[in-house]
Order: C-alpha cells, then structure tokens, then sequence
C-alpha cells in the first residue's frame, strides 16, 4: 500500500513520496558508530559524505550524531548539541535534499530545527523524551515514530508493535502533530528490544504494518541479524544483505528505506520498483 505526500519547506526544499521509493542517506557523525564510526565525525568529512550520498541518488540526508548500537553508551545533551554544531550546521548549508536529524531528546531537536533540519527521526517514538511531541508539531515536520523498548519479551511481535505505534501516533496527534507529518519505523536492529528471530519475523510481516495509512520506513542497514544469516559477516560486508531485506520490505509496501550504501540500493531500488509498481 504506497502512500502520496507532499512536503515543501521555507528553504525550497522538497519531498515527495509518491511513485517510487525514497532512499534516506546515513550520516553517523559519530567516534562509534557500528558500521562506520569516526569515519564522518568532523564537518569536513561529514559534508564530503552528504554530498557523495545526494550524488548517488540519497532523497534525505539523516544525521546522528549518538551511536545507538547495542551496549552504547549515552551521551549528554550538552554533548549531542555540540556535535550537532560541528556536523549537521554545516550538512544543512550544502545540502541539496531535506536532512532529518536522529535524536530523541526535545532539546536536541529544538536546536536541530530552529537551525533548519526538515525531519524528526526519533529511536523511541516519542516516549522517551515527554516534551518530543510538542517539538515536532511546533516546527510543523515530519516525525518518524520508530518501535523500540528495553526487552525482547513479545505477546506477539506485531500485535505489540501496532499497540506501541497506536500509543505514539496518538500522543503526536494530542500535541498538535499532522497526520500527514507521521511516519512509522519498525526499529529492526538487536539494539531496539528485538533478537535475530524476532527481527527475522518483523521483516517477514511488514505488510501488517504497511496497511495502514502512514508511510513506513524500513531502516535495516548492515544490522546484525543480516550478519548471522551470512555467516557472522562483520557490517561492512553486509551490504548485498541489506539490499535483500530492503527489497523484501518494498514487495510489502514500505515506503522508504534507511542505508549506508546508497548507490548499491539506488540501483537495485529503482530496478525493484519498475518491476514492482508496474512502471
């Protein structure tokens, strides 16, 4: 089930999601990330980066500037605004497409969107910071609500998931946030209160997720579950895994998907999509 919305902002930059689907760009400007930390922790990098991924067919930027890989250690919001400063400032200056900023603290989110980021992309779907809600209606973006929780006990996996989203969705429309301006992210990943069966399972069912009325982004980029099916391959081997499983997802009807490598995806995404929407 594909969705059609239309985003324009104050800067003149666009989104529409409508006859294909739309690639979102890693940025981790982080010193630990699991896939590619330190790599793009500077301003320079981090900018030589947004705009290789753009180059390559990227429709969103998404900049982290916390690891969220399992046993991370959290940093302060002192220290995320600071990074924000030295990485995301300069991304927003060059950046041809809208940049969504991965946070789930109010605070880091009001600084990233009264400085210009476009998209709200928060881990704990709007629960974990009580004041998240009220940030992205505010600044009128799209907010990505993502599934997530601290353990890996499940009635049923789906069923759980629906009652958590139902619960965000319905804390975001009380604050003031659009419908149209809510997005859905299963959190696939072992950090996001999920072991590899149970990520197994949630990518199988996707479709009892994409029936509903608001666009799902699949974010299984080089996770850990698509190491052990490929023989413990470290992540940045996992590429061609993560175009399986996004591909898997898209015959499901998400909507967008979140990877490193963008030009792999950009290729076989556009090929899936002729031969998947008919076009």
């Amino acid at each position: 089930m594909f969705k059609y919305r239309k985003y324009n902002w104050q800067d003149g930059k666009q989104l529409e999601l409508k006859d294909r689907t739309l690639i979102m760009g890693i940025l981790n400007g982080t010193p630990d990330s699991f896939s590619d930390g330190g790599r793009y922790n500077t301003s320079d990098t981090a900018v030589a980066h947004a705009k290789q991924m753009i180059e390559h067919g990227a429709d969103i930027i998404d900049v982290g500037v916390e690891s969220t890989r399992p046993g991370h250690t959290q940093i302060s919001v002192a220290d995320e605004i600071g990074r924000m400063k030295e990485i995301l400032l300069p991304v927003l200056e060059v950046s041809t497409v809208p940049v969504s900023v991965d946070t789930y603290r109010a605070e880091t989110a009001e600084f990233a969107l009264s400085h210009g980021a476009h998209i709200l992309n928060d881990i704990w779907g709007l629960k974990y910071d009580k004041d998240m809600a009220a940030v992205a209606a505010k600044y009128d973006v799209p907010v990505i609500i993502m599934h997530n929780q601290n353990h890996t006990n499940y009635d049923d996996i789906i069923d759980d998931m629906k009652a958590f989203f139902f619960s965000s969705v319905d804390l975001a429309l009380k604050e003031g946030v659009k419908p149209q301006n809510i997005w859905l992210d299963p959190g696939i990943g072992i950090g996001f209160g999920k072991d590899y069966a149970q990520n197994v399972e949630v990518i199988q069912r996707l479709g009892e997720i994409t029936v509903y009325e608001y666009p799902v982004l699949l974010a299984p980029s080089r996770k850990g579950f698509i190491g052990t099916i490929l023989n413990e391959l470290p992540a940045e081997e996992r590429d061609e895994g993560t175009v399986a499983t996004c591909i898997t997802g898209m015959i499901q009807g998400v909507d967008m998907v979140r990877v490193h490598n963008v030009k792999m995806h950009k290729r076989a995404i556009t090929v899936a999509d002729v031969l998947l929407r008919g076009e």
